[in-house]
């Protein structure tokens, strides 16, 4: 019998500076945002020469509030052969906008980064994986949009997101639309977060490894990871009078996140979101 080989999971990077977390909504207004000193240039750059070392392509959701002040580095990103996709414009929560705010907010987007790009944008993430259970319709605003794919419904029970009862895998939710769930692993009956962020800097990385291989090995399922450009940014501005969770969720080991990143890319198989997941779906999606 052929053995097709290791798995290829996508490897995801959501391009947004550190001062436009949404946790930080309640404390920075977005009125400063252009006051503040950006990071996300040089740590995109210090990602892409990362991935260029060990020959790895991404998908990089980035905002078009960055991308329309960053235009030179959308382009590295493109010609660096990565997938460029949309974040959004100005990382509000699609949970927080009317419909026709939201259809202007990623429609936005999406021109921008593919004016600047030079490629067809297919690839859509919400900021704080806001699609559920409440706002469905987003999805159908997505499509109009041109949108082929989402990545915004997180199947997991968490305080500011989450959609449990959602599908774990990648599925066709709209005609025409795949949705690609970040990973989680099902144990119990419950459905444990197994795609990054704050839980992979959190985590020993030797239960994020066995719990990507779980899912690799026994559900035969590529994984979603993702992470941010502030994540291996130890010398970022720290903001001043948040809550005890939220720095704590934030800055949580950001000084081992460089290293366990490394690991991630030499134990495990990567691609773009793009060439991992529309093929499976070929029969709904077409790349032209």
């Amino acid at each position: 019998m052929h053995d097709p080989g290791p798995i290829t999971n996508a490897l995801t990077i959501d391009v947004e500076d550190y001062f436009q977390v949404s946790a930080f909504a309640p404390y920075i207004k977005r009125s400063e945002w252009d006051s503040r000193e950006c990071r996300v240039e040089r740590n995109v750059d210090r990602i892409l020469a990362l991935l260029d070392d060990r020959g790895v392509r991404a998908t990089f959701f980035t905002l078009g509030w960055i991308a329309e002040r960053y235009p030179a580095m959308v382009r590295r990103i493109v010609d660096g052969g990565h997938e460029l996709a949309s974040h959004g414009y100005g990382h509000e929560r699609a949970s927080d906008l009317s419909e026709a705010d939201f259809f202007n907010d990623v429609h936005r987007a999406k021109a921008l980064l593919e004016d600047i790009g030079g490629m067809l944008v297919l690839g859509y993430r919400a900021p704080s994986f806001s699609i559920g259970s409440a706002n469905m319709w987003a999805l159908d605003t997505l499509l109009r949009a041109g949108y082929r794919y989402s990545s915004s419904i997180y199947p997991i029970r968490h305080d500011h997101y989450g959609m449990p009862d959602a599908p774990r895998f990648s599925h066709q939710i709209r005609q025409g639309l795949i949705e690609i769930p970040p990973t989680t692993l099902r144990i119990f009956n419950h459905n444990l977060p197994s795609s990054g962020g704050g839980y992979f800097r959190l985590l020993p990385y030797s239960l994020s490894h066995w719990m990507l291989r779980h899912v690799n090995t026994q559900d035969h399922s590529p994984a979603v990871f993702y992470f941010h450009p502030w994540e291996i940014d130890v010398r970022q501005p720290r903001i001043q009078g948040i809550s005890l969770r939220t720095r704590f969720r934030h800055y949580v080991n950001i000084g081992r996140m460089e290293k366990r990143l490394g690991l991630l890319l030499q134990d495990f198989c990567w691609g773009r979101m793009d060439h991992v997941f529309l093929p499976r779906h070929a029969p709904e999606v077409s790349l032209v």
